[in-house]
């Protein structure tokens, strides 16, 4: 990919830096393209001089995704929400993107999506991503869909959220304790994005779920990181009643959309392509986690340290 300019849509962000980071290793040039440009200067140390540029792009505004692209060898488009408006932002604007590539004649286009993506969806999030996909398909027949499951990373909303919790709770209350997940690790997910973008001919047109290599329940993860911190504490079960009281609060735990996400589990569909197709090892969570879950530990790096 060296000196191809790669437009990454969302890519100052938690995945898109690592993205970033992997095109550049490869000798791409990337511009970062999204709303607000305060986090994209974090990309800009993390390759070699003139390496990276910058636009401000609203994937939902159709002339700031054509301007955002103008040029480009491969397109990306990473963003997605986790609250608010679903189907401006996985729906429309997915469709905005792919439109503009096909129009400006791209070589790739890599569209990240979610494990759990389905028009019959009891969450709008899931039915949005659903949406995002026929309509990037649609529009540009070869594009790459990319479904990751939950990502994890040492500046993920996953672990770390849990972590704080369970770092101030004298118990550890988990909603839909039962329901499984397939953590992926960020970098594995980078260079899968990568390397769909980077071979076309190979993986265009394909849809990949993505995933780590261990299935765990949401109730398991919890006590992993529990252990893995030092705080030993008593998991208790949410009552579904009680978590959907929860979800109804202004500014809750958790929103009514991300409970009915938590209906179903999050992990690949037997036989789907994953990782491996891709090119890609997955990084089991045990083996990088504890890097940055360290700070969560009672004396932070300094707990466990033997004595004189």
């Amino acid at each position: 990919m060296k000196d191809s300019l790669v437009t990454i849509f969302g890519g100052g962000g938690f995945l898109g830096r690592q993205v970033a980071q992997a095109l550049m290793a490869r000798g791409a040039r990337v511009r970062i393209a999204q709303r607000d440009l305060a986090t994209a200067v974090k990309v800009k140390p993390l390759g070699a001089l003139g390496q990276s540029q910058f636009v401000a792009a609203d994937i939902r505004k159709p002339e700031s995704v054509t301007r955002a692209i103008h040029g480009s060898d491969v397109v990306i488009n990473l963003v997605g929400i986790l609250a608010g408006d679903f189907d401006a932002f996985h729906h429309q604007g997915a469709s905005n993107v792919a439109k503009a590539a096909s129009a400006a004649g791209v070589t790739a286009l890599v569209h990240v999506s979610a494990i759990g993506a389905d028009p019959e969806s009891p969450s709008a999030y899931g039915r949005s991503k659903a949406a995002g996909e026929a309509a990037v398909k649609a529009a540009f027949p070869n594009a790459t869909i990319i479904r990751p499951s939950i990502i994890f990373g040492p500046e993920d909303q996953f672990l770390n959220r849990f972590a704080e919790i369970i770092s101030m709770a004298p118990v550890i209350p988990v909603v839909s304790g039962a329901t499984k997940f397939q953590p992926v690790y960020v970098a594995d997910v980078a260079h899968a994005i990568a390397n769909a973008a980077q071979a076309p001919d190979l993986h265009g047109g394909k849809t990949y779920e993505v995933a780590g290599p261990q299935v765990m329940s949401l109730k398991d993860i919890n006590g992993w990181i529990a252990k893995t911190i030092g705080r030993d504490r008593p998991l208790v079960d949410v009552p579904g009643p009680f978590a959907s009281l929860l979800a109804m609060l202004p500014g809750g735990p958790i929103t009514r959309d991300q409970l009915a996400m938590l209906g179903r589990d999050n992990i690949a569909v037997s036989g789907a392509q994953g990782l491996a197709a891709l090119g890609v090892s997955p990084t089991p969570l045990a083996a990088v986690a504890d890097r940055w879950l360290v700070r969560y530990r009672r004396h932070g790096r300094f707990a466990g340290r033997a004595k004189a």
